[in-house]
């Protein structure tokens, strides 16, 4: 067994004394337990989940969903790029969603602007689709579709070969498919990556990096 049990842990003892958790001699990525939990992966604002070391290559089609919970207008929610320009990026930035992707030719964006400020961060789950087939580029949110003209006809194919950052990325990484650095801080599940017929839910507790991330448990409520 290679990674950590997704649960709590409490009164634990050895040879009749308990535990001390509250001070350990070294802790990593471990975090409280909640009351209430939801199922899902909570992201505390300070890193990102790195996932597909090999390299995720987008080519002409992917079409990615995932739900997100957050109260914060402001975070990286997923990024694949390439040493050259081309890249696709999901961001919240100041309470929208913004989808961009660079085929070669020039970033192109799809931006779902919400009637209210902060009706997408409200700390309740939302349902987010973003599809790239070929040049054209649409965004579903919670079921309302936004799509863009994309002026680069010809470039079709978005040639990454780096790993997918969810939740934000290394300082020494390069995205060219996002404005924001700032990490995303809430939850998300159902991550998949489909192409063709072939889905892909990514489970986080297999990421190859994780900081401040914590898989499979979500506080009910804000922490």
């Amino acid at each position: 067994v290679t990674h950590s049990i997704p649960a709590c842990i409490g009164n634990m003892t050895i040879n009749s004394k308990q535990l001390d958790n509250d001070s350990p001699v070294s802790i990593f990525a471990v975090n409280k337990c909640y009351v209430t939990v939801q199922e899902g992966t909570f992201f505390d604002g300070s890193g990102f989940a790195a996932l597909v070391k090999e390299g995720y290559k987008v080519r002409s089609d992917v079409n990615i969903t995932l739900e997100f919970r957050t109260t914060v207008v402001q975070g990286v929610l997923l990024g694949v790029s390439s040493a050259k320009v081309d890249a696709i990026g999901l961001e919240i930035v100041n309470g929208k969603v913004l989808f961009h992707v660079n085929n070669g030719a020039g970033r192109i964006t799809a931006t779902y602007e919400p009637r209210g400020t902060n009706s997408l961060c409200d700390g309740k789950w939302h349902k987010l689709q973003a599809n790239k087939s070929k040049h054209h580029i649409s965004l579903i949110i919670d079921g309302n579709l936004v799509q863009t003209d994309n002026p680069y006809i010809q470039s079709t194919s978005a040639d990454t070969n780096n790993p997918i950052y969810v939740g934000g990325y290394p300082a020494d990484v390069k995205q060219n498919c996002l404005t924001s650095k700032s990490s995303f801080h809430g939850c998300l599940r159902n991550l998949v990556l489909t192409k063709g017929q072939q889905a892909e839910l990514f489970d986080f507790s297999r990421a190859f990096d994780l900081r401040g991330v914590f898989p499979h448990s979500c506080p009910g409520a804000e922490h």
